[in-house]
C-alpha cells in the first residue's frame, strides 16, 4: 500500500527540512542532577533553586530548555510526514477530515472492531492512518 502524501508549499517543505536537522542537533534535556539520584529520572523539569548553576545557564552545565530551541512556526505541531494530525475515535468523525492536509491517528483506547470499520472507511475517503493496524499476514 503506498502512503499518501500531504500537499505542502515549497515554503513547509523547505521549513520541514530545517526542523529535522534542528531536532537532530536539539541536546537531550534532562532534569538537574538526574544521575545523581536514580528516583528523580530523566524527566526534565526546570531548575528552581537559587544557588543553581544550571538555571544560571553556566557553559559547565547541561543545557536549559529555551525558547531558543522551537522549530519554525509554521511547520510547528506537524507530524514528520508534514501532515497535522487527527485524534480519532470512530468513524463519525472521519467527515470533517481534509485528506490533502490532515492525517488521522487512532486513539489507543479503540477497540480492534471499530478500528478496522475506522481504517476501511479512511481508505475509501484516502485519508492517511498513522498508526495502522498491522497483521502477520500484511492486510486482512
Amino acid at each position: 500500500m503506498v502512503k499518501i502524501k500531504p500537499k505542502l508549499s515549497d515554503e513547509e517543505r523547505r521549513l520541514l527540512r530545517i526542523r529535522n536537522m534542528m531536532n537532530r542537533k536539539r541536546p537531550k534535556f534532562r532534569r538537574q542532577e538526574w544521575f545523581r539520584y536514580k528516583r528523580l529520572g530523566e524527566k526534565w523539569r526546570r531548575p528552581k533553586g537559587k544557588h543553581s548553576k544550571m538555571r544560571e545557564h553556566k557553559g559547565y552545565r547541561p543545557p536549559v530548555v529555551d525558547s531558543g530551541y522551537r522549530g519554525p512556526r509554521k511547520v510547528r505541531g506537524l507530524h514528520p510526514s508534514g501532515f497535522r494530525e487527527v485524534l480519532v475515535h470512530n468513524p463519525k468523525e472521519l467527515d470533517g477530515i481534509d485528506p490533502e492536509r490532515e492525517a488521522i491517528r487512532i486513539a489507543s483506547r479503540v477497540g480492534m472492531k471499530k478500528r478496522l470499520e475506522i481504517e476501511k472507511k479512511a481508505e475509501e475517503l484516502g485519508i492517511r492512518v498513522l498508526n495502522p493496524h498491522l497483521t502477520k499476514g500484511g492486510e486482512e
